[in-house]
This record gives structure tokens, sequence and C-alpha cells, in this order.
């Protein structure tokens, strides 16, 4: 177990607060440990029919360059995961869903932040607009499921939550733990 000694800095953004910490380790040594607080978030592997699903292009900032994702999106002060699932979903490509069921859920960076995202896969989609979120996303893309272990191996695919979502349903899927009326 770790003891905080004192608080050495806090930023507090709109989404997300950091803290710096000092803490004292089990063997009384003095170091400083950093904090995210952050809330839950939703990603969702969405499949067209049982052989395609839809991607996103994004910009990510940190890595200075365009990543290829599955929709995701953090969960709204008093909002269900399920239900932000769905709206990531909408406001990212323009569909909804009629099927979606979770898959997994995990710590991204289990080291310094509390976040969890949820995945889940979406089946029935609907186009029913364009996508809103024109800031963010650059644009959607359908890819082939059968091609998505080589883009992964071959580096096109880099985001861990794509991965897990996709690796998982795969495995699921091969399990026969999805509902067979998933793709229906």
């Amino acid at each position: 177990m770790e003891e905080t000694v004192r608080t050495l800095g806090i930023l507090q953004a709109r989404h997300f607060s950091a803290r710096l910490d000092c803490v004292r380790l089990r063997n009384g040594k003095l170091t400083e440990r950093i904090k995210l607080d952050h809330p839950e978030a939703a990603a969702i592997v969405p499949f067209l029919d049982p052989h395609r699903i839809l991607m996103v292009r994004q910009w990510r900032y940190a890595l200075g360059a365009e990543t290829m994702e599955i929709p995701a999106g953090k969960v709204d002060p008093g909002e269900e995961v399920k239900v932000c699932a769905g709206r990531e979903l909408f406001e990212e490509t323009g569909y909804r869903a009629r099927n979606l069921i979770e898959i997994f859920s995990y710590y991204p960076a289990i080291g310094y932040s509390d976040e969890v995202i949820r995945i889940y896969a979406a089946s029935g989609l609907e186009k029913v607009s364009e996508r809103e979120d024109v800031d963010e996303i650059s644009r959607v893309e359908v890819v082939e499921f059968g091609a998505l272990n080589d883009m992964i191996m071959k580096g096109a695919i880099r985001d861990g939550k794509t991965v897990l979502g996709i690796s998982l349903f795969r495995a699921r899927l091969e399990e026969g733990d999805i509902p067979e009326d998933f793709f229906r």
C-alpha cells in the first residue's frame, strides 16, 4: 500500500483532472505518482453485416497522427454506458444500432488513470443521418472484418481499444459466445 504524503499539483480540465502526489512506498521511500481521474468510456465494434464493420479515422494530438479506430467516447454525467455507446456510434458515424451487446471492459492505463472502457458490439445498423462529429472524426470507413487481423499485425491499426474489441469479438464468436440472432 502507498500513503499519500502531500499533493504537489492539480490540473482541472473539462473532462478529467490530474494530480501529482508525493507518496510513501511500503519500504518508506518517497516518490511521485500522477493520477488521472477520467470518466468511463464506451467503444463500439459496429457491424454493417457479418463481414464488414465501420471504423473512423481520427486525428490524435498526442501522437501527431491520424488513427483508424472503432467509434468511442466518454460517458456524460448521469448517462448509462450502453446509452453512451449508442450515442457515440450515432455521433461519429450517423448510424443507429438495433443490437448492442457488451464484449469486455478494461482499464486502459492502470498505472496512472482510473478510466474504464466498456467495449460493445453493434449490429442491425441503420444510417439515419450524416455524422455529427465533424470536429474529431475525419471520415468513416467500411472495413472487411476478415482483413482486420492483418491490418493489426502490419501496424495499420494500433489503438488499444480497437485491437481488444476486434480480437475479443472474434474470440467470443469462435467460442459460440455471441447470440445466434446478433447479425439478424
